[in-house]
């Protein structure tokens, strides 16, 4: 019995006689299913970010650079696991988040207007290069460097934001849910990583991403926190 990948006979087997499914036959499907829930839930991670944006019509607070080199990442991320033939269950999300990631960095754009003409040579560049990527049309050494590269690219991406939250003592326009979202999604996706037997650099690109997604939601607690009970002092005040 085999939906999707997915291997049910061992599971209703034991459940028919009565028994709790071994080990080694429930680890397995448990990966399989959070790596198929993960890429259905990947395709509304951002979206709570672009609607925030959209809504207020401003992306105080939001570093354009972060949210860039995020695109970049992603890139690198599915041409790679395109070209290593993982399974889809495995970096599904990515593909979702690269084309949320497009749409966030372009409501970006539009709400920062006028954009600079670095901005501009920059996105050139991206999309004169993005194709090249994905057909795989690059040296096999180069293109393991480029992926081992994407775990800087991505901590680089998040540096930006979190200190610019650091600096303003705000997360300003950020979305308290796609950064848990983002969390959630890179911790589970430790989990199934391992059981796959994914390579080394793919996994300490998640862990570098529970650990940075973790600081960014942690400054969305601690700001707001006090940002409402700065509210609350100035309302008394007022009262």
């Amino acid at each position: 019995m085999d939906y999707l990948g997915i291997d049910l006979s061992c599971a209703t087997g034991s459940l028919r006689n009565g028994e709790f499914p071994a080990k080694d036959c429930l680890l397995p499907l448990i990966t399989k299913l959070l790596g198929y829930f993960l890429v259905a839930a990947s395709m509304t991670v951002k979206l709570p970010q672009i609607m925030k944006i959209v809504d207020n019509k401003s992306v105080r607070g939001l570093s354009i650079a972060a949210f860039e080199l995020e695109v970049v990442g992603y890139t690198i991320s599915l041409a790679y696991c395109l070209h290593k033939e993982l399974p889809f269950s495995a970096f599904g999300e990515i593909a979702f988040l690269l084309i949320q990631g497009l749409i966030l960095v372009a409501c970006i754009y539009y709400f920062s207007q006028p954009l600079s003409v670095t901005t501009w040579v920059r996105a050139i560049l991206y999309f004169a290069l993005a194709p090249t990527v994905f057909a795989g049309q690059i040296d096999p050494l180069v293109f393991e460097a480029l992926y081992a590269s994407k775990h800087l690219i991505f901590l680089s991406a998040r540096i930006p934001q979190i200190w610019k939250n650091f600096r303003n003592k705000s997360t300003g326009q950020l979305s308290f849910l796609t950064c848990l979202m983002n969390l959630g999604g890179s911790m589970a996706r430790v989990f199934t990583s391992i059981q796959v037997n994914a390579p080394f650099t793919m996994l300490l690109g998640i862990l570098l991403a529970v650990f940075t997604n973790g600081i960014i939601m942690s400054q969305i607690l601690l700001y707001r926190t006090k940002e409402k009970e700065e509210t609350l002092v100035k309302d008394k005040k007022i009262s």
